[in-house]
């Protein structure tokens, strides 16, 4: 079973922090990936992100973070960025900060946001929040 991709807009904005290209090429690949048995990939996590999963991308540095909508089909992303445990702009903390301002959660559902539109997560800054399918 293929499931569709949501970026969100808190994910969509830790992208476009990244100026090299190929660096973001490379996580537009894993996140793509994702539409194939997301649950066996990555770690779960636990703690404030319990429900939230993180995949190793660009080799150790770059992490995805995601929940997986079992129901709906769908992989929604919500944060990517460098893995620099104890720096304040590390991933984790940074997810855990949209999670306790309640960005995480707030933002519209999968179905709300659904456009049928096919893209990728290069593209995805142009069309915030919108699902694509894989």
């Amino acid at each position: 079973m293929s499931y569709s991709i949501i970026v969100r807009p808190s994910a969509i904005a830790m992208l476009k922090t990244i100026s090299d290209r190929r660096i973001r090429e490379k996580i537009d690949e894993k996140i793509n990936g994702l539409a194939n048995e997301p649950e066996k990939q990555g770690k779960e996590l636990g703690g404030e992100l319990e429900g939230y999963r993180s995949v190793r991308a660009v080799g150790q540095r770059y992490r995805i973070i995601y929940r997986i909508d079992g129901e709906n089909v769908v992989v929604i992303v919500v944060a990517l960025g460098i893995r620099k445990e104890g720096d304040k702009k590390d991933v984790y903390k940074l997810a855990q900060r949209l999670f306790k301002l309640g960005l995480l959660e707030d933002e519209p559902s999968a179905l709300e946001e659904s456009s049928g539109q096919e893209e990728t997560a290069s593209n995805a800054e142009n069309n915030e929040g919108e699902e694509y399918d894989k």
